[in-house]
């Protein structure tokens, strides 16, 4: 989820404390350290600009000074909504999220009616304990009602009815969430991961949600790398596809007789031997090329990049010609033994094989 959330901003009295508000919202977070440490300087107990200060620190990742900083204002006041907030999104961005609920938990009662505490706390009832989803979606409900505009509330309460199978109510806060922003970077990247994720869908339907969605959210790293891991399930699909076009050659040219039986007469008729190669073309026509002119532009436009960037894609690619080439040979040269084709067939079968366990997981 966007974890980016730290609160409404209170209103800013002193002026060093003003601007570094504006230049935490303007995402000057460096700036705005030099700032508000110049106010805490002048006063210490200033809370406003300490926890602006925990927030800038934030911003720039440095968890442990942000922590510092919001525990710091609630030895201070130990009833300060903001700093529990800022100390809750911190623990949850070091993965401590159970810690991050129990704080999130107490920015609640601090402040009932506020929608982004009610909302982060859904999303962390999730993380912490799917076994809760009632509860989960209670809260995310709550805070819809109180923030029906916001767009975190809705991407939270898309992600509860959908993880705890509401699909009327997914739906709705689907058509919701995207008639609010139909680029919005959780929902379109998450529910393309939905889809493509679930069981029996293949490599080339995948392909084509990861594209379509890529179509909405150009900039996603998280629908590109599904695409690729999804455009490498294809490239090692066709592996399988050169198999079978080796097998194909294997048994026309009866490479490896059966015991007891009278093996075919080499070399094969020319007729046979021709068969064997439309048999071979329509494994490749319907199992490759026919598949991949129904993708999307996107998506074929996305498979010669990830062959010239990446070498395992260029592997299985290889592996798949290095078959149907040994394919190719068994059939069109007019064998006369069986000890060539079947040297033959072991170089075209062996490097196919060789990789296939280990290269599942090289892309995306």
């Amino acid at each position: 989820m966007t974890g980016q959330h730290t609160g409404p901003p209170p209103q800013a009295r002193d002026p060093l404390v003003e601007q570094g508000v504006a230049l935490v919202d303007a995402g000057r977070a460096d700036r705005a350290l030099e700032v508000l440490g110049r106010r805490l300087a002048e006063d210490p107990e200033d809370l406003l600009a300490r926890v602006w200060f925990a927030r800038a620190h934030f911003q720039l990742r440095d968890y442990q000074a942000a922590y510092a900083a919001a525990a710091d204002v609630l030895v201070r006041d130990p009833e300060h909504y903001d700093a529990h907030f800022v100390r809750s999104f911190c623990l949850r961005r070091v993965g401590r999220y159970t810690d991050a609920l129990d704080v999130m938990e107490r920015a609640v009662r601090i402040d009932p009616d506020n929608w982004l505490a009610r909302t982060a706390r859904a999303e962390l009832l999730m993380l912490v304990d799917p076994r809760r989803p009632d509860e989960a979606w209670e809260e995310a409900l709550a805070a819809a009602r109180l923030g029906p505009e916001e767009r975190y509330v809705r991407e939270v309460l898309l992600y509860v009815a959908t993880e705890t199978g509401r699909e009327e109510a997914a739906e709705q806060a689907r058509r919701t969430l995207l008639g609010m922003d139909p680029a919005n970077t959780f929902a379109v990247p998450y529910l393309a991961r939905r889809e493509a994720d679930k069981p029996g869908t293949s490599a080339a339907r995948a392909a084509d949600t990861f594209a379509a969605a890529l179509a909405a959210v150009p900039g996603s790293a998280d629908l590109r790398a599904g695409l690729d891991a999804a455009v490498y399930r294809m490239l090692r699909g066709t592996r399988w596809l050169a198999l079978a076009c080796l097998a194909v050659s294997a048994v026309a040219l009866d490479v490896f007789p059966t015991e007891g039986e009278e093996p075919k007469a080499l070399p094969l008729p020319i007729g046979m031997r021709l068969w064997a190669l439309v048999l071979m073309s329509a494994v490749w026509g319907f199992g490759a090329w026919r598949r991949y002119r129904r993708m999307r532009v996107g998506a074929r436009l996305s498979v010669r990049p990830l062959i010239a960037r990446e070498p395992w894609a260029r592997v299985v690619l290889a592996q798949a010609a290095w078959a149907t080439l040994a394919a190719v040979l068994l059939a069109v040269v007019p064998w006369t033994e069986r000890d060539v084709p079947q040297l033959v067939f072991w170089t075209g079968l062996v490097p196919a094989l060789v990789t296939v366990v280990h290269d599942r997981k090289k892309i995306g």
